[in-house]
């Protein structure tokens, strides 16, 4: 039975998040903390599977709390946050970027229209999470490292010169930090678009993709429905919406959820595969589960370049590992690698 320390500075929203995970037979909470400095102390001395975290705390915040946990004690943190505003979602990506799985919307109170879903979307991320191996983090005392790039190796399918015209992207645990190494290390004048589905918890994706058009030089927006695609742009599925595309616009559905997912990275890969066909990116990255492998078998089958994240950088193994044991994979490597592979491809990019 996975035991959970609630880190939360109010004690009403404690004793709510408590109420919540105790509901469940199948999960117990063996312990509280006000502010990042006690998390940190109940981490060494309860042993929790799974840690839900508050952001804004005294004394230690939770980002400071995640750093420092994952860097002394790593456990699994799902971090809860009471607002969606921009600002705390930075602090929420700092906090991911330390190692925190997933971001969650926290209950209002059981009087809330919303407390239903998002009681049940918490005890089952809290119970998914309990279950993930986390890597120790490590101070950083000289500039990070990054791996050289070695094309020796590499198959036919990422050194062919080829009409490279999109590159499609299915995230879902970790994601975010993935998606700010690759995006970031992109050159600024890339001539083609990026779609992207990254799963994240409902009412975050708005304040993601603004923060993340701050931190990277391309430009990030939510799809809109019909809109042009334009090169140098980052296109996001937004909340509860398929992402699409024909050869130059965006195409948002309203279809039924595959496998659980809407946004789902399947319909993303299939629907770029049948616009796009060889000259089709696609890229799977850190995430739980299987979705998007059917859909990049479909670039795959159609002649695209496929790529997915290696085990020893990804947060959760579960989609890039279904994929490459779908045999649908050109690629595997590191977070490091991918930036830097795709701007090789679209640098050889023929007419």
């Amino acid at each position: 039975m996975p035991r959970v320390l609630v880190v939360d500075d109010s004690p009403t929203a404690r004793d709510l998040l408590a109420g919540i995970l105790g509901a469940d037979a199948d999960l117990e909470v063996v312990g509280f903390a006000a502010n990042g400095r006690e998390a940190l102390a109940q981490v060494k001395k309860l042993k929790p599977d799974v840690i839900t975290m508050d952001l804004n705390m005294p004394v230690m915040d939770g980002f400071e709390a995640t750093r420092e946990i994952m860097i002394e004690e790593p456990t699994p943190i799902v971090i809860v946050s009471a607002t969606s505003r921009a600002s705390e979602v930075e602090t929420a990506m700092e906090a991911l970027q330390a190692g925190a799985l997933n971001l969650l919307l926290k209950p209002v109170g059981p009087s809330s229209p919303d407390f239903g879903p998002r009681a049940k979307e918490i005890v089952k991320a809290v119970k998914a999470m309990a279950g993930v191996f986390v890597i120790r983090r490590h101070r950083r005392l000289t500039p990070e490292q990054t791996h050289p790039v070695n094309g020796t190796s590499l198959p036919t399918s990422l050194i062919e010169p080829r009409r490279i015209r999109v590159i499609a992207i299915a995230a879902s645990t970790g994601g975010p930090p993935a998606l700010v190494k690759i995006l970031g290390s992109l050159p600024t004048d890339i001539p083609v678009p990026i779609l992207v589905v990254q799963h994240i918890a409902p009412g975050f994706v708005d304040g993601f993709v603004q923060w993340l058009d701050e931190v990277i030089a391309l430009r990030a927006k939510i799809a809109q429905d019909h809109e042009l695609m334009l090169p140098s742009t980052v296109y996001f599925a937004p909340q509860d919406r398929h992402l699409g595309a024909t050869q130059s616009r965006i195409r948002l559905s309203d279809a039924s959820p595959l496998e659980g997912f809407r946004p789902a990275g399947t319909h993303l890969f299939e629907t770029v595969a049948g616009a796009f066909g060889r000259d089709a990116v696609g890229v799977i990255l850190t995430g739980m589960g299987d979705d998007g492998v059917e859909g990049l078998k479909k670039i795959h089958e159609a002649g695209g370049v496929t790529i997915a994240q290696d085990e020893a950088t990804s947060t959760v193994f579960g989609m890039p590992r279904a994929a490459i044991e779908s045999g649908t994979v050109d690629a595997v490597l590191s977070l490091d690698l991918i930036g830097p592979r795709l701007a090789e491809l679209i640098s050889r990019r023929s007419d």
